[in-house]
């Protein structure tokens, strides 16, 4: 038998460090059955990325992930633009694994090295904003900047969009943003917004109901923007969003597009994959089957 070799990607402290106490158990496992893998501790921002465009380059037959989603994001962005990308293992080992959660990956480590070590993979789309990628979802407004400001304990205790809800304190005075969206088999839509999110998948920060329609391998976004209004509005649709009621709403834009351009008079920042990914304006493009995933 010939061994596969693998470049295993790892955030030290993410998930309470359960990377690095799975670290040993998981090696094991996959040399069993026929993986030798090497490993790489992240040490700081961008580290991943970096780490991930070398192992493409040195020619790895896979590379394994393990982390949470920023850890996810930044190894994404350092093979996604290479000519062969070899296939990619996540292991969902961090606060936030909402990507692994709608790709049905399994949360034992156990039953993931298995398949991992069968060779399953899928196809999956990547999204390409501007010159960064993201796999599941990017936003921008008033409330996706509220992100960057919550202390990251309590983005620990409740996930990714679920902590908005946290953040409604400040929403009496948040201001709607003025937005101009082209996008491919749309009107051009020039509004006051709240937020807009592009999602790759369904699982968005704990809400499992967020874009219902939306599948990894569609070549296709589901695009969601909440229209300005006030805070009273805004709490009756995340109950709505909850419970996945909230498309029919009119306070709510909601279309599918492999294509859109934002843009906007004021400062708008981007949200990738929970990651700061810069400002408007912006082009966000659908790549189909970009990258094969180990599922």
């Amino acid at each position: 038998m010939t061994m596969k070799k693998a470049r295993l990607i790892y955030n030290p402290t993410s998930g309470r460090e359960e990377a690095k106490r799975r670290l040993v158990s998981i090696l094991q496992r996959l040399d069993e059955g026929g993986i030798e893998a090497s490993c790489h501790a992240t040490t700081g921002e961008g580290d991943a990325t970096r780490e991930a465009s070398e192992a493409v380059d040195r020619g790895y037959d896979l590379i394994i992930a393990a982390g949470g989603d920023g850890t996810l994001y930044e190894v994404i962005n350092g093979m996604a633009q290479k000519e062969n990308r070899p296939p990619l293992g996540i292991f969902p080992l961090g606060t936030t694994n909402d990507f692994a959660r709608a790709l049905g990956i399994p949360r034992h480590w156990e039953d993931y090295c298995d398949m991992v070590i069968r060779q399953e993979t899928r196809p999956v789309d990547l999204g390409l904003v501007n010159d960064r990628y993201f796999i599941n979802i990017a936003g921008g407004g008033t409330l996706t900047e509220l992100t960057y400001e919550v202390p990251s304990k309590l983005k620990t205790m409740i996930g990714q969009l679920a902590y908005y809800m946290k953040g409604m304190e400040k929403m009496t005075n948040l201001a709607p943003q003025e937005l101009y969206i082209r996008a491919n088999g749309q009107e051009d839509i020039h509004d006051e917004f709240m937020l807009f999110l592009i999602a790759n998948t369904n699982s968005v920060g704990g809400f499992e109901k967020l874009a219902p329609g939306a599948t990894i391998d569609d070549g296709l976004f589901d695009v969601i923007a909440l229209k300005k209004c006030n805070l009273a509005e805004m709490i009756r649709l995340v109950r709505l969003a909850l419970r996945g009621e909230h498309l029919n709403d009119k306070k709510v834009i909601h279309f599918q597009t492999d294509y859109m351009e934002v843009n906007s008079p004021g400062e708008v920042l981007l949200n990738l994959d929970g990651e700061l990914g810069g400002q408007l304006p912006a082009t966000f493009r659908n790549l189909p089957h970009h990258i094969q995933i180990f599922r």
